[in-house]
């Protein structure tokens, strides 16, 4: 659930109602806490931060933070530990053993499947589905994992393990645990392994079990190469002596330290070079006066190179207008001028101006690849899926089709469907001899295809007539396909990307995008384009009702920009986008 960065909502401090309550809720979840625990978990004078936020994949959470540290996630109205609680009490839940390589799937973004956990001489612990259980490596009892059981105890041993074991939604070195002060597991040594020691072989894995991790796992689609690569790091940190981990943390501490020495400085020469370029390749006389605002939105971003991101409150301008102003009285480039109260815009540009003269375009800048983040690093690119609409042969229709040995429920092509109707046509000599553009109807056909109405009245069809009389009594359906895998067919119309626009409070407009997923597009991934687009905050909500659908909000109304993205950048078909003519019109205010 956490192994993608994740959105906050809001961060406040907790009431004192709300802190008992979350004792109690805390107590009855995990009985085995004894007072004294929960309040060192809940002390009553510390300050306890409530943090509301959303996963990657849509899901409300509410974190309880203390000292910096998330203790419990709450899901679905569920309270589950974090690591940090787990390695205060390892044996607040049931755990399951796994070997270390395993765990560098998980944080992946991957469940626990039964091949690869080490069943105890004791036995499995008793669970039973949908339980809270930990998961730990052989040789230490600190949990690294946090999730849910996916069958029962019995279950597992009735399966021959085999399957998924543990549903995971929370790993050591995932962003959850990076949310908190990053600690490494404690070294809890495992009184069974220690002791186990058959024929003189230690409990490691050999090359020949390391092939086989991939069986003691099921990944997510995709998942980072870059969160992997931590977790091998993260592996080798559970074997590291307490005066090993020191030296590494103070290692960590100066490299951090010399990474943020000078990040303002680094912007502010990336807002420059933007700036630069996208005066001297963008902005076009006649499109002044330019807003400031569009001038950064569609120019300066596009003009961001590949793999970074621009943004200006990291600068040490901190705002736009600070920024240009700059730009006018160090450099005499642009003039900005607020030609309505409170909206400044760019009304002359110096195009002769010796620093813009002596700029040079950075090799391999890629103008199109700072508009969308397409995410982590080693995510394929978006590619729009293949839209096909088919029919389904109905029962009335069956009598025609029977001929080609379709039968009710058969999907076809519509040139598969125009072929079986002209063969039946041809086979029956049912062409008008006297004008063959008609088809004469016979009582096969009339069942078929025509109303009640029109028995006695309609002889003939032309061709175009009979064909579309023929679709329309067929169930419409659909097939997908997304490069790369199997086609999806579905029954009934897709569903288009809906964007629409509604009124918050104080008459404010959101805009509103639905039905992403359909089209293989990541909801957080969009919201963070439009992001970057508009400069707006943007917040993702389930839907009511929709198991897997997300809701992409953003402020103001967005239809224009969220048009030119989905035509332009992902490449969708305007047929399948709904919403489009609610765009603000262009002009003056008066």
């Amino acid at each position: 659930m956490f192994s993608r960065p994740f959105r906050i909502k809001s961060n406040t401090a907790i009431k004192g109602s709300d802190r008992r309550k979350l004792k109690a809720d805390i107590s009855t979840a995990f009985p085995s806490l004894s007072a004294d625990e929960l309040s060192e978990l809940v002390p009553n004078k510390e300050e306890l931060n409530v943090v509301k936020i959303y996963a990657h994949k849509g899901d409300a959470v509410t974190l309880y933070v203390l000292h910096k540290n998330p203790l419990f996630f709450e899901l679905e109205r569920r309270l589950y530990p974090t690591v940090y609680v787990l390695w205060r009490y390892p044996a607040l839940l049931p755990t399951f053993r796994t070997w270390p390589p395993v765990l560098q799937k998980m944080i992946g973004g991957a469940d626990l499947m039964l091949p690869g956990v080490v069943v105890p001489s004791a036995g499995l612990p008793a669970v039973k589905q949908g339980d809270c259980c930990a998961v730990t490596v052989v040789n230490n009892r600190a949990p690294v994992a946090v999730g849910t059981a996916a069958v029962s105890s019995a279950e597992m041993h009735s399966l021959g393990m085999k399957g998924r074991g543990v549903c995971v939604l929370h790993t050591y070195m995932d962003n959850l645990w990076a949310f908190g002060d990053k600690t490494v597991p404690p070294s809890l040594p495992d009184a069974e392994t220690e002791e186990q020691d058959i024929n003189g072989e230690e409990c490691e894995i050999d090359e020949e079990e390391e092939e086989g991790v991939e069986k003691c796992v099921e990944k997510e689609q995709s998942p980072s190469e870059t969160v992997v690569d931590q977790a091998c790091s993260g592996v080798e940190e559970l074997t590291l002596t307490e005066q090993e981990k020191g030296q590494r943390d103070n290692e960590e501490e100066e490299g951090n330290q010399d990474d943020q020495k000078m990040p303002q400085e680094i912007m502010d020469a990336l807002l420059l070079q933007c700036f630069l370029h996208a005066l001297k390749c963008k902005v076009k006389k006649s499109e002044l006066p330019l807003l400031t605002s569009t001038f950064l939105r569609n120019h300066m971003f596009s003009c961001c190179p590949s793999g970074k991101q621009l943004d200006i409150k990291k600068s040490s301008y901190k705002k736009l207008s600070k920024f240009l102003q700059a730009m006018q009285q160090q450099y005499n480039l642009v003039r900005v001028k607020e030609l309505t109260k409170g909206v400044e815009s760019i009304v002359e540009v110096d195009w002769k101006n010796q620093e813009l003269h002596s700029f040079t375009i950075p090799e391999g800048s890629d103008v199109g690849a700072a508009l969308v983040q397409e995410g982590e690093e080693g995510e394929t690119p978006y590619h729009p899926p293949e839209i096909t609409t088919l029919y389904s042969v109905s029962a009335r229709l069956e009598p025609v089709f029977l001929d080609a040995n379709k039968r009710k429920g058969t999907i076809l092509q519509p040139a598969e469907v125009r072929k079986i109707v002209t063969d039946y046509v041809k086979k029956n000599e049912l062409v008008d001899e006297n004008n063959k553009n008609y088809v004469t109807i016979n009582p096969t056909l009339c069942d078929c295809l025509l109303e009640k109405s029109e028995y006695q009245e309609v002889e003939s069809l032309k061709w175009d007539d009979l064909f579309s009389r023929t679709l329309g009594r067929m169930q419409e359906c659909y097939q997908i396909v997304f490069p790369g895998q199997a086609p999806i067919r579905r029954k009934g119309h897709i569903e288009p990307i809906d964007i629409s626009v509604a009124s918050r409070g104080s008459n404010k407009k959101v805009t509103l995008i639905k039905n992403l997923e359909t089209y293989g597009l990541d909801p957080a991934v969009v919201a963070t384009a439009l992001q970057h687009r508009v400069q707006a905050s943007s917040v993702l909500q389930p839907i009511p009702g929709s198991k897997d659908k997300v809701l992409v909000q953003i402020q103001g109304n967005q239809i224009h920009q969220v048009g030119n993205l989905l035509l332009d950048h992902y490449q969708i078909p305007r047929k399948f986008i709904q919403g489009l003519d609610k765009a603000p019109k262009g002009g003056k205010k008066k």
